[in-house]
């Protein structure tokens, strides 16, 4: 069936004005960022092979791409993830290259069903940076600092809320309880849609264990460096004690460098995405409807392209950057150089681009008005 030319696909629109040169000056901002903390900008395919995304995010998020049949018969998909495509580069065309390789990119990206009512977009834009071959507390913290520089310079950071988990305490739990992988996913499914309910049956259905009641209050500790001491009084495995070990060293730094206001421990935050080995986090902001970023470590993507090692990331969403500093108003100073415009007009075109060359040179906007001019 034929649709009218007039209509837009769901998901999808145009940003004009004020809101496209914002979205601009979030990309230059960032990037200029990760060019400061020497990160290579990377430009990935838009098209590749389905199973890559399969290996990268895990089948039901991949099944999310848009997917279509090559000449050949292989199946390709519009890029939904960019970190896969890094991970491939990093392991076959960077595999020379000294480690640890440090990467930054901005793409669309583009998925055929939203997550939520609130990722309803289906092509959105990511901006992000990967560390890749640096398995190190020092890694994790300067990724989290870039994260902070990048709030402070959208004057966000007063505002923010970053998350901290790490996936080997779910992990650990779950190697407890002898989950099988459909049971496993429907736990994780459980804890990060906060269902306690429903959890709680879960847990008495599955769990041999005397204490799988404190489990089910692993979606309600989140906090300072309270809920990590909360954690260990009812999560006892060595997996996950080891990964809320990890958390504490890290949350010791983060009160070194005075920046616990911007975090917490949420110990129910659990990231779908199958790639994640050990930190992960999320970024929230105030106003925002839905995170506008996400990262973690993911030691194990790169071992599908035959070399493993470790790296860490994160990404942000453009989008949701862009609409919360809309509605905040906050964005004059990324994009001062648009607010005054100089309007141009003379009897005649010589004279008019003369003008007009001589104010661009000098850095000012302008708009010709050739109602006046004699051709």
């Amino acid at each position: 069936m034929s649709e009218p030319l007039s209509r837009i696909p769901a998901g999808m629109r145009y940003y004009s004005g004020s809101e496209a040169r914002l979205r601009r000056a979030i990309q230059n901002t960032l990037v200029s960022i990760f060019d400061g903390w020497s990160y290579e900008e990377i430009t990935t395919p838009t098209l590749d092979y389905y199973s890559l995304f399969e290996h990268g995010m895990g089948r039901s998020q991949a099944h999310h791409a848009f997917r279509f049949t090559d000449t050949d018969g292989r199946m390709l998909a519009i890029r939904p993830d960019v970190t896969s495509l890094v991970a491939r580069a990093a392991a076959t065309l960077f595999a020379e290259r000294k480690r640890p390789l440090r990467l930054c990119y901005v793409a669309p990206v583009f998925r055929q069903q939203p997550q939520s009512h609130a990722e309803w977009r289906r092509e959105s834009t990511q901006i992000g940076c990967e560390m890749i071959g640096a398995n190190s507390s020092a890694a994790d913290i300067e990724i989290l600092a870039i994260v902070c520089e990048v709030l402070e310079r959208l004057n966000l950071d007063r505002h923010c809320s970053i998350t901290l988990n790490d996936v080997e305490v779910f992990n650990g739990i779950a190697e407890e309880l002898n989950l099988l992988p459909d049971a496993r996913n429907e736990m994780r499914e459980l804890i990060d849609t906060r269902n306690t309910t429903d959890l709680q049956l879960f847990l008495a259905r599955h769990s041999t264990l005397g204490d799988w009641q404190a489990f089910a209050q692993l979606i309600q500790l989140s906090g300072k460096r309270k809920t990590l001491s909360d954690a260990c009084r009812l999560i006892t495995n060595a997996r996950s004690r080891s990964a809320l070990d990890r958390l504490e060293r890290l949350w010791s730094v983060i009160e070194l460098l005075q920046l616990e206001d911007r975090f917490e421990i949420d110990l129910g935050d659990v990231s779908r995405l199958d790639y994640y080995t050990g930190l992960t986090f999320k970024i929230y902001v105030s106003g925002a409807g839905t995170r506008v970023g996400s990262g973690g470590r993911y030691d194990g993507l790169t071992a599908s392209f035959g070399r493993a090692e470790p790296a860490v990331g994160f990404v942000l969403e453009l989008d949701a950057l862009t609409d919360v500093l809309l509605a905040r108003a906050c964005n004059s100073s990324l994009i001062q150089g648009s607010a005054g415009v100089t309007e141009l007009t003379a009897h005649n075109l010589r004279d008019l681009f003369v003008a007009a060359r001589k104010k661009r040179a000098q850095g000012e906007r302008v708009v010709i008005n050739s109602s006046e001019v004699l051709e």
